[in-house]
């Protein structure tokens, strides 16, 4: 079979069409569930860094910024299993599906 045959299939697939939009849907609620609150964090350390600025104790030398930001980071990192477990299990599932109905 040609293979610009078997992309039309493909691309004809509403199950590629379901796939597309699925990915695409989590992808941005990903995206925006990460950067939403890392670009708040950045927008008020650079125009109000007193709130941030506070010690987390008496004496001490940590600010409350350090949590929250490490924070985000690693909620970034947690996000990123998430997808890729989604990816790896989910969308493979329907991708191996979109290409056993294109195959025959």
């Amino acid at each position: 079979m040609s293979q610009p045959n078997i992309q039309a299939k493909i691309r004809s697939n509403p199950r590629f069409a379901e796939l597309v939009g699925k990915r695409t849907r989590f992808a941005i609620i990903l995206s925006l569930v990460v950067l939403l609150p890392y670009y708040t964090f950045m927008f008020f350390v650079s125009t109000q860094p007193q709130l941030f600025a506070s010690k987390l104790s008496e004496g001490g030398i940590l600010t409350i910024g350090w949590p929250i930001a490490a924070l985000i980071i690693v909620g970034g990192w947690l996000l990123t299993g998430v997808y890729v477990s989604r990816a790896n299990g989910e969308f493979d599932r329907m991708t191996e599906e979109v290409l056993k109905e294109a195959r025959k």
